[in-house]
């Protein structure tokens, strides 16, 4: 399943508010295909998956799942750039900005 750097989760659990939760997925669209969601949201829907992950309730989509198995999610901040990245193995093709996959 998805996993999480220690980058990642220090961030999320500073950005969420007592009640708020983490939903990943992907949808359709991007130069490439795909684009990656991430959101803070205070709903979920009953078909979707909580993740074993400390500290945060994320969930994900069954479709998203699926897509995303062996994911991890980072977050890194530079001069040129600051947010999550999804280093996803199964991707078979990346956009240049990395947001985008097939």
């Amino acid at each position: 399943m998805i996993q999480f750097t220690p980058a990642a989760m220090e961030h999320l659990r500073a950005c969420l508010d007592e009640g708020e939760t983490v939903r990943v997925g992907v949808q359709g669209g991007g130069c490439s295909g795909f684009t990656y969601v991430i959101d803070i949201t205070e709903e979920v829907d009953e078909e979707d998956m909580l993740l074993d992950i400390p500290g945060v309730s994320v969930y994900i989509d069954p479709h998203s799942a699926d897509i995303l198995a062996e994911t991890t999610v980072d977050f890194v901040k530079t001069l040129h750039r600051e947010g999550f990245t999804f280093v996803n193995p199964r991707a078979n093709t990346t956009c240049g900005c990395g947001s985008s996959f097939s």
